[in-house]
């Protein structure tokens, strides 16, 4: 990442670039700080809503013609949301990449939000919605947010409710970019062959006229955790559960580390130690994971598995007892040289996705004000120590501080 380059316009908004010359695609987008976790308690769903009806319409293109500019020459468009950003992307030849760049551009700051447009739309996120809530590995995940952070909008669905989706107007997304969008909190990033002058060039174009838009945005804090435990009953055939509790922040130095704990208990490798434990030896379940996501000013850490209803028990303590190890034993020299090289494997490889590279570069940039080079993140990874896992290990990992929420099926479904 040390070849990347960064240019802030005056109205706030930073162009990123990184050159890569054995592509011939270009990835690039605007990545905003934007989430559900920024929406009043009336606009819940809004954010991912805007994602949307941004393809929607805008003040000189119909749904079709956005749709339709970069699919006639091959490329992609997308856009997600997420708790704490708004990301909309492509993908396409870097022979076309001001095609891409222009039609973002538009998308973004000039939407119309076409009330016709917006009743369609409606349909297809209740539908979202309904397909959540008939996958319940999904739908589990989505409630013990709200288990976790309870009212704080950290807690609230992504998708908002059926309540306020079935609510919004053209007037309340145009409010809400009007209190939301700020050009010093968003980048535009690029990953592709193209040298830095041709795309800044282009940013000098359709980025530097923007206005500004400036100025303080405020996110409430997250506090005041209580460990729950909570069963509900589902008319589903197999029993799906979440342990978890808050853990640490994107700017913590803790990160890292805890990062590292939690890829060694059950990150995606197959030798994570619940695979391992639950899995493989048992053969009690098809997927236990855990993960970890860190936010602004905290995070979320949780393990997931789905099992037969009377097997639910038994997981849970092989899971405690996993995590008990990790509390009382500290990783042997070669365990833990073992894991730094594991990890520091993944992130390289995760590198290797220009799509992926372009995304880290803008979230770093808005999350942290700066790049963590690989070699950065290498060096820090080196220098944790098997005693510093531990104590993390009995700050997060013990029974009074993680909640538990199952779905259990119903007799009938049973």
């Amino acid at each position: 990442m040390a070849d990347y380059h960064l240019h802030e316009y005056p109205n706030g908004i930073r162009l990123l670039h990184q050159q890569v010359l054995h592509t011939k695609i270009a990835h690039c987008g605007f990545l905003l700080d934007i989430g559900s976790r920024d929406e009043a308690p009336h606009q819940q769903g809004l954010a991912h809503f805007w994602e949307h009806m941004a393809f929607k319409g805008t003040e000189k293109r119909k749904s079709f013609h956005i749709l339709n500019r970069l699919e006639t020459v091959g490329g992609e468009l997308n856009a997600y949301t997420t708790k704490e950003k708004i990301c909309f992307y492509a993908a396409l030849l870097s022979t076309h990449f001001e095609r891409a760049f222009e039609l973002l551009t538009d998308l973004t700051f000039n939407s119309v939000f076409p009330a016709r447009e917006l009743e369609k739309e409606r349909g297809v996120i209740l539908e979202e919605m309904s397909m959540y809530d008939d996958a319940p590995e999904d739908a589990i995940v989505d409630r013990f947010d709200e288990v976790v952070f309870e009212e704080h909008p950290l807690g609230h669905n992504i998708l908002g409710t059926r309540e306020s989706v079935s609510g919004f107007t053209s007037e309340d997304f145009k409010q809400f970019l009007r209190e939301q969008v700020r050009t010093d909190r968003l980048v535009f990033s690029s990953v592709s062959n193209l040298p830095f002058a041709e795309v800044k060039r282009l940013a000098d174009k359709y980025l530097a006229p923007l206005p500004a838009r400036l100025g303080p945005r405020e996110r409430r804090p997250f506090g005041d955790y209580q460990q729950k435990m909570q069963t509900e009953n589902r008319p589903i055939t197999q029993a799906h559960c979440l342990l978890g509790g808050p853990a640490f922040s994107i700017a913590d130095e803790r990160r890292i580390p805890f990062f590292m704990l939690n890829n060694i208990l059950g990150g995606p490798g197959m030798n994570s130690r619940l695979n391992l434990a639950v899995r493989e030896k048992y053969g009690l379940v098809y997927t236990i994971d855990s993960t970890y996501a860190p936010y602004t000013d905290t995070g979320l850490f949780n393990i997931y598995f789905g099992t037969e209803s009377k097997q639910v028990k038994r997981t849970i303590s092989l899971i405690q007892k996993e995590l008990k190890t990790l509390r009382e034993k500290p990783l042997t020299t070669t365990q833990l040289h073992n894991a730094k090289e594991q990890l520091m494997g993944q992130l390289a490889m995760s590198e290797e996705s220009n799509s992926g590279l372009m995304q880290l570069l803008a979230k770093s940039t808005l999350d942290l004000n700066r790049i963590e080079p690989l070699t950065e993140l290498f060096g820090r990874i080196r220098r944790i120590t098997a005693a510093e896992l531990q104590d993390l290990a009995n700050q997060v990992l013990t029974e009074q501080h993680l909640s538990v929420l199952q779905y259990l099926p119903s007799a009938k479904a049973a």
